[in-house]
C-alpha cells in the first residue's frame, strides 16, 4: 500500500510518518507538498504534526485554505483513509472533516510526556488491531490540544460511536486527573461518520519502535495496513 504524507511550511513530524509507514512498516511512501493539487495512488493520507504556517490565527486555521486540503476532502469523501496527527487533528477540525476544535491547554501550557488512553472503539480502519478497552501508551506535544465540542455535538459524537481514544489511567478508568489538557470527556480522538478519517492529538508514530519507549501506537498503522490489504 502507499501513504501519503501532507507537508506544510511548519511541518515537523512529516519525517517521523515518513519514517513509520515507509522503514517500520516496510511499506511505500512518498510526500505531498501543501501546494500539490491532486493525490494519486495514495491508499492513505497523514495530515503531521508540527505547527502548519506557524499556528498563526489558529493552529491549522491557515492550512486548511492550502490547495492541497481541497484534494484530502475530495479524498476523505470518496471513501480515503485520512489521519490527522497532533496538529493534523487541528487542521482537520478546521477543514470540516472532523466535529469539535482544539482549544488552548487548560494550564496554558506545552505538554509533552507519555499519557495512557483507553481505545474507545475497535471497529474502524483505524483500531481493528486494538480490543475496545484496551489501554496503551504515546506521548503527546501540544500547546493547542483541549478538545472541545458544545453539548449537541459531543451527544452526537457519543452516540455515533465516534469516539476512538480517551485519557484514561493506566487502569482505564476516566479521570480527571488523566486528562493532561482539559479536552471535554477526555476525549484525545475522533472519527468522522463513516469512520475513514481519524483525528488524534496523541503521536502514534512516535510509538512504534520498543528502543524509543512505548509502543502504543503500532495498532494505529496495523489496522490501516490490515485495512487495505
Amino acid at each position: 500500500m502507499k501513504f501519503g504524507v501532507i507537508v506544510f511550511p511548519g511541518s515537523n513530524c512529516d519525517h517521523d510518518c515518513y519514517h513509520a509507514a515507509k522503514h517500520v512498516f516496510g511499506h511505500e511512501a512518498s510526500y505531498v507538498w501543501h501546494k500539490e493539487t491532486e493525490l494519486k495512488g495514495l491508499d492513505c493520507v497523514i495530515v503531521p504534526g508540527g505547527f502548519s504556517y506557524g499556528d498563526y490565527l489558529r493552529a491549522g486555521a491557515v492550512a486548511k485554505n492550502s490547495p492541497v486540503m481541497e484534494e484530502v476532502v475530495r479524498f476523505a469523501s470518496g471513501g480515503g483513509l485520512v489521519i490527522g496527527i497532533c496538529n493534523g487533528f487541528q487542521v482537520l477540525t478546521e477543514a470540516g472533516l472532523l466535529p469539535g476544535a482544539l482549544m488552548k491547554n487548560r494550564d496554558l501550557k506545552f505538554i509533552c510526556e507519555d499519557i495512557t488512553l483507553r481505545v474507545e472503539n475497535d471497529s474502524s480502519p483505524f483500531t481493528s488491531c486494538y480490543e475496545e478497552g484496551e489501554v496503551v501508551s504515546m506521548p503527546i506535544a501540544n500547546a493547542d490540544g483541549n478538545y472541545y465540542a458544545d453539548q449537541e455535538t459531543l451527544k452526537m459524537i457519543e452516540g455515533e460511536g465516534r469516539v476512538a481514544f480517551r485519557y484514561s489511567t493506566p487502569a482505564g478508568l476516566i479521570t480527571p486527573e488523566a486528562n493532561p489538557n482539559g479536552s471535554v470527556g477526555n476525549i484525545a480522538g475522533v472519527f468522522n461518520k463513516e469512520k475513514n478519517v481519524l483525528g488524534l492529538m496523541p503521536h502514534p508514530e512516535r510509538a512504534i519502535e520498543p528502543e524509543l519507549g512505548p509502543t502504543g501506537g503500532l495498532g494505529v498503522f496495523e489496522s490501516i495496513i490490515d485495512i487495505i490489504s
